[in-house]
């Protein structure tokens, strides 16, 4: 029997390990790579060019974050990935690796957990990151906790930046996913691509390095646009103001405000796991693609 074909009691811990890292392929590392030991040891061993390193961790858990009814493990683990991915170019930092804790229960199919591991690889691939192991464990529901390490630029770019005539700017959508959500808990699968939103956010990282010389404060939203403004500005000791007229209502969002009376900017200003991005700037260094708001 293939371990596809098993639950994760039959194929037991240690067979599941093999198999989610011949999914993640990071047994074979080329002589060019920052990990110097993958999975398999007690710990990774990851090369560094700075004695600094960028660290953020993120959990996603079965029936708070995520359905299994609406959201596959490819889905889980691309948004997990994503969700630290997005924390560390936020800092402007160049991610590296990431590990994993996986709590699954015994009776899961094992091809649901080599998913998310394909996930958490789909997301991973696009910044050239690996994932560097992590432990499976027992759960009555499934987990999944990812760490992210990162190599910190000269510079390294926070929330608390921000500066007195500073413009704000946003990169990327906002209000997609939590629209999906709604979408999602009505019971519903379509629209397609605001449920897709939900299920696998969207994020241009190359928005993000565009602004990394030009930004005086960086953060990734993913509890909304005016929590996220909030936080900035606590960090600051500045006020931000947001002008909701710069705001594009995307007609996806909007036909679906109507279809369920919802209005739509709600989900723009306080829905979050778009994972856009939110700079201070000065005006004059606004990077193309982002939208002063």
């Amino acid at each position: 029997m293939s371990p596809s074909d098993m639950t994760v009691s039959q194929l037991g811990e240690f067979g599941l390990i093999d198999a989610l890292t011949e999914v993640l392929g990071t047994s074979e590392l080329g002589p060019d790579s920052v990990v110097l030991v993958g999975p398999g040891d007690d710990a990774a061993v990851v090369q560094m060019s700075d004695s600094r390193m960028v660290i953020s961790t993120d959990a996603m858990v079965e029936n708070v974050h995520f359905k299994r009814a609406w959201s596959s493990g490819v889905d889980v683990g691309v948004r997990v990935a994503a969700a630290n991915l997005s924390d560390i170019v936020a800092m402007g930092a160049h991610p590296t690796a990431l590990v994993v804790a996986l709590g699954v229960p015994s009776d899961l199919p094992v091809e649901w957990a080599l998913d998310v591991a394909r996930g958490m690889k789909q997301e991973a691939d696009r910044l050239n990151v690996v994932v560097v192991g992590g432990d499976v464990v027992a759960s009555p529901v499934i987990s999944v906790t990812v760490t992210a390490i990162g190599a910190p630029r000269e510079r390294i770019i926070t929330r608390a930046g921000a500066q007195v005539g500073d413009v704000v700017a946003v990169a990327g959508r906002l209000g997609w996913a939590a629209a999906g959500l709604a979408v999602a808990t009505r019971g519903f699968s379509s629209p397609r691509v605001l449920v897709d939103a939900h299920r696998q956010p969207v994020i241009d990282y190359d928005l993000i390095q565009s602004a990394f010389d030009h930004a005086h404060a960086l953060c990734d939203v993913s509890d909304g646009l005016v929590a996220d403004a909030s936080h900035m500005a606590k960090a600051s000791q500045v006020q931000i103001n947001i002008t909701t007229e710069a705001l594009a209502i995307a007609d996806p969002l909007r036909d679906m405000g109507l279809a369920l009376t919802e209005n739509p900017m709600n989900w723009i200003l306080t829905g979050g796991d778009d994972h856009a991005f939110l700079g201070a700037f000065d005006d004059a260094n606004v990077p193309t693609g982002w939208t002063v708001v």
